[in-house]
């Protein structure tokens, strides 16, 4: 299994953000995962990566090349696949994981999340989708998607686009008990008045 991981080069946000992806790196490697993820040395990206290699985990980081040059890749990785440009490294994080897992972030790590969220939506992403709730972080979030279905700019089946734990060691079984989606997400992809 390769599980793509989204978070946070901040290593100025609260520690136990970056504790935690440590863990989840550690918990991956340990479960057998390759973790695919951007590449970076700081913040949960790096704890990440740290976490899954200590623990003899293969880790792939995602770059583009200008993060390259600015020397912002982790030094130790198992394997780098450098971009061109950012929205490639997005699809190629999304085409390289078997499952999508989100950490806390800022604009990056939410653009990846919604993007992914988009693409099932449409049934072109078929993947397991989990969203780890840590600290409360993303309560805002999974509020305005609660109110994107009761809107009705979302239909009430999407809510099984993604699961929601609250904690790095609820993520493997949140992924293997995912609900199944299918290219059939095109039938109701877009709400019509009745």
């Amino acid at each position: 299994m390769r599980v793509t991981v989204y978070c946070a080069s901040s290593s100025a946000a609260h520690p136990e953000f970056a504790q935690a992806a440590h863990d989840l790196g550690t918990l991956l490697a340990r479960e057998g995962a390759t973790t695919v993820y951007g590449g970076g040395a700081i913040g949960s990206m790096g704890r990440l990566a740290d976490g899954a290699l200590a623990a003899d985990g293969r880790v792939v980081g995602i770059l583009p090349r200008f993060m390259g040059d600015l020397e912002w890749a982790h030094p130790r990785l198992s394997e780098v696949i450098w971009t061109e440009t950012m929205a490639e490294r997005k699809q190629r994080m999304a085409a390289e994981g078997d499952a999508m897992v989100t950490l806390p972030g800022g604009t990056g790590t939410l653009e990846e999340l919604l993007e992914v969220l988009t693409l099932k939506r449409l049934g072109l992403f078929l993947k397991p989708v989990v969203i780890v709730n840590q600290r409360g972080f993303y309560d805002p979030l999974i509020r305005l998607l609660d109110d994107c279905v009761n809107e009705s700019f979302m239909h009430p089946r999407h809510r099984e686009m993604w699961t929601i734990v609250d904690q790095v060691e609820q993520v493997i079984p949140a992924i293997r008990s995912s609900p199944t989606w299918t290219p059939e997400a095109r039938n109701f992809a877009v709400q019509r008045a009745v």
